[in-house]
């Protein structure tokens, strides 16, 4: 090893032991008016939020939610018109946002077309006045981290989406944030590259420790990526938990539809059975607040787990994810059964996705995709098993859990 390959692996190893000092950051209250001819547009409405250091959060909702924007005031790049934002127990609102121990990848990259890789990631450095030999040693350990050092003297516009994104992040990372902020940075990938990308930038938050903060609307880069899942809707947080609590167990109705597909069979409770945790087997310790009901539903009567709060008389609505209504399939336990009629089917290679009608309506269903399709009017019995249901307040009825 030369003495300069040495330089460059002893920096990257100095940059990954900067990188662990993170800092909890708390959102106490923060509300974001826009003024408007008719008053004023809430873009986020008292938020509370607390980031552990470390963890890779996401920010998931639909266009409009209040995500971007939440990620802006935590830059710096919009003032919070409620509330406030601290890192390690101390405010940053007074704080600017090239003073703030974060950096952002954007959608777009934002990369110089003027300058080559180098001349983009050392930019902030320069900025802060850094002698041009640390500064060579810096952002060459970091383009070597990244797997980019060979295309040091190109222009972005000679490398593929896929390097632009690499150097868009060698270019937050050299900064030594504490917190690295990612809004939409897959967009614009195509979807392969998309997959790749998101295994990379998930092990370099591993590796490095930092604490990333990650806005989409791709449920499947929210699951896949993240510690921590945020949902927002209108402004407001519906929901903060792992990404198998949110899946499985969604606090409401608009939360279980977002993220995957999802049957929804109104019922009655007639009875609750249990109002605290429900045991699921050997994870049942770490699982979030489950209650147990007795509901009358269109389907029969059943026993289901749910959201914790309800009374005997209360409207729920029973989830039935598209991936656990089984077509075709016949219980040997204690599944509900469902006999139905194939609407229509359509097969993607892993599954077949169907269509079938019942006594509840038209449920979304699925089979192996070793299975050959099955036409449209063909009988066939759906089964689900009891403990993939969850019961959520019935939205139709008024009711707010």
């Amino acid at each position: 090893m030369t003495n300069s390959e040495k330089t460059i692996q002893e920096d990257s190893v100095q940059l990954q032991e900067n990188h662990n000092k993170v800092g909890t950051l708390v959102l106490k209250g923060i509300s974001k008016v826009y003024a408007s001819k008719k008053g004023g547009f809430r873009a986020v409405d008292h938020t509370d939020l607390t980031i552990d250091p470390g963890t890779f959060v996401t920010l998931l909702g639909p266009s409009g939610c209040g995500k971007t924007t939440t990620l802006r005031m935590i830059a710096g790049f919009e003032q919070p018109t409620e509330g406030d934002i601290l890192l390690d127990g101390k405010s940053i609102l007074d704080i600017s946002a090239d003073k703030r121990p974060m950096s952002m990848v954007f959608q777009s990259y934002a990369l110089f077309p003027h300058l080559t890789v180098r001349g983009n990631v050392e930019f902030g450095l320069k900025l802060k006045r850094m002698d041009k030999q640390a500064r060579r040693v810096k952002v060459d350990g970091v383009l070597d981290m990244m797997g980019i050092k060979h295309y040091a003297e190109r222009y972005p516009d000679q490398l593929s989406g896929g390097q632009q994104q690499r150097v868009a992040l060698a270019r937050a990372l050299v900064m030594e944030p504490k917190i690295i902020l990612f809004d939409e940075p897959l967009s614009n990938l195509d979807a392969k590259l998309r997959v790749k990308m998101r295994s990379e930038i998930r092990d370099l938050q591993r590796r490095l420790g930092l604490t990333a903060i990650f806005v989409t609307h791709d449920q499947s880069e929210a699951l896949t990526m993240s510690d921590v899942i945020v949902v927002m809707s209108a402004g407001k947080v519906e929901q903060v938990g792992t990404p198998w609590d949110i899946y499985h167990r969604p606090a409401n109705k608009f939360v279980a539809s977002f993220l995957g597909t999802g049957n929804f069979i109104p019922g009655i409770v007639k009875e609750v059975l249990d109002t605290g945790r429900v045991d699921d087997g050997n994870v049942a310790q770490h699982l979030p607040p489950a209650a147990c009901y007795r509901l009358d539903t269109d389907l029969g009567t059943m026993e289901v787990s749910g959201v914790p709060g309800f009374a005997p008389g209360d409207q729920v609505e029973v989830i039935i994810r598209a991936e656990n209504l089984l077509v075709g399939a016949e219980s040997e336990g204690d599944g509900v059964k469902i006999p139905g009629t194939v609407v229509s089917s359509a097969f993607d290679g892993e599954v077949v996705h169907y269509q079938v009608k019942t006594q509840a309506g038209e449920l979304t269903g699925s089979a192996p995709g070793a299975d050959i399709p099955v036409a449209a009017g063909t009988k066939l019995p759906c089964v689900v098993e009891t403990r993939a249901l969850w019961a959520v307040a019935d939205q139709r009825s008024g009711q707010n859990q």
